[in-house]
């Protein structure tokens, strides 16, 4: 009777799964070594960042939103446990709002900063990417994590005509990621005013289009008005498409070559999350493990086998036994039919049938 219950799965499949169901409540931990990762996360806040360039859910969004978004799918996807701190960048210098706190116990708290990253947050309106970026890798060895620095890397004003400052650290000493935000193709820069509502897009005559700090620039000379002492830059001033933003991925792949840290143009989660493994620190540290989800998904495997994969097993064993039944019952009437069984075939006999008057010719 004991040996019938034991391969009864409607009998095993409810022991076993109340056997997972308490060892999920008694919370099981294994200790085990897990690689982990740090990382130091500045996100530019500066106005370019306000391009609708992206997409979400059929409408534009701006690339400050789209970073959030991204940003956030990509920790959710990092191995317990990391640690991820989180600055802001405008004008020339990072701005460390904490340090690296665990991602995935305090993941809340992280997603709650990330979402709350606005513009209006932004202490200067310029934006040099070069300067600020170098003091992010200072801020991220002295922490000794890793760097993610998120940017589309529009220089406002622009460089002047000698180039940006000159990196004075040890390139790859600090690894991590420059992230390219934004599209390939230029897009109006949203305007807003005083009390930050927006009234419309900068125009070409809001925003200077050349920096006329240091020496000019190469073939000055040959512009209008040019003066070598009163008008080095000429008398008239330059026009160009700074009042509209693109990704400049060429300018962050040549800081990236400077400073030894990996680019990508952000794109998903995903593909953050990716790169950021490929160009990042792993480091092994202790960790704990939790069994309690796996013992539950087990137990509730065994459930569903119980109400789904059993009932259909069992329809599929009536079925086949019901065709046998009907096979045998078949077996049976022919055979009351014809006890002897079918006659032999005799070609003779039927060629003799179908010939009645072969042996009277003879």
């Amino acid at each position: 009777m004991i040996g019938r219950k034991l391969r009864d799965p409607k009998f095993v499949l409810p022991a076993l799964a109340a056997a997972l169901l308490l060892a999920a409540l008694s919370a099981p931990r294994v200790n085990m070594a897990r690689p982990g990762y740090d990382a130091l996360v500045v996100v530019d806040i500066t106005g370019s960042m306000n391009t609708r360039d992206y997409e979400a859910n059929g409408r534009a969004i701006s690339r400050l939103d789209a970073v959030k978004t991204m940003l956030r799918g990509m920790i959710a996807r990092l191995p317990c446990p990391s640690r991820v701190g989180l600055g802001l960048f405008s004008e020339r210098r990072p701005f460390l709002l904490f340090e690296p706190i665990d991602a995935c116990a305090d993941f809340g708290l992280l997603e709650t900063a990330i979402g709350a990253l606005d513009w209006r947050m932004a202490w200067e309106g310029d934006s040099r990417i070069s300067a600020g970026l170098f003091r992010a890798i200072d801020m991220a060895r002295e922490m000794k994590t890793d760097l993610l620095f998120l940017t589309d890397g529009q220089e406002a004003p622009p460089l002047p005509a000698s180039g940006g400052p000159a990196f004075e650290g040890r390139p790859s000493e600090v690894r991590g990621l420059i992230v390219g935000v934004g599209g390939y193709e230029l897009s109006p820069i949203p305007k807003f005013d005083d009390k930050g509502r927006e009234i419309g897009f900068y125009g070409v005559d809001d925003v200077p289009h050349e920096s006329r700090f240091g020496p000019p620039p190469t073939g000055a000379e040959r512009r209008e008005g040019y003066d070598a002492r009163n008008a080095p830059f000429g008398a008239a001033g330059a026009v160009g498409a700074e009042h509209l933003s693109s990704v400049r991925e060429p300018y962050l792949r040549g800081l990236a070559e400077t400073t030894g840290l990996a680019y990508v143009r952000l794109a998903s989660a995903d593909t953050l999350f990716r790169a950021y493994i490929e160009a990042a620190t792993a480091r092994p540290r202790p960790a704990t493990l939790d069994l309690s989800p796996y013992f539950g998904a087990a137990a509730a495997a065994a459930l569903l086998s119980l109400f789904i994969l059993v009932p259909s097993i069992e329809r599929l064993a009536a079925r086949e036994n019901g065709r046998a039944r009907s096979t045998s019952k078949r077996r049976k009437g022919n055979a009351r039919e014809n006890p002897f069984g079918a006659r032999r075939h005799d070609p003779r006999i039927a060629d003799a049938r179908a010939w009645p008057d072969a042996d009277q010719g003879r």
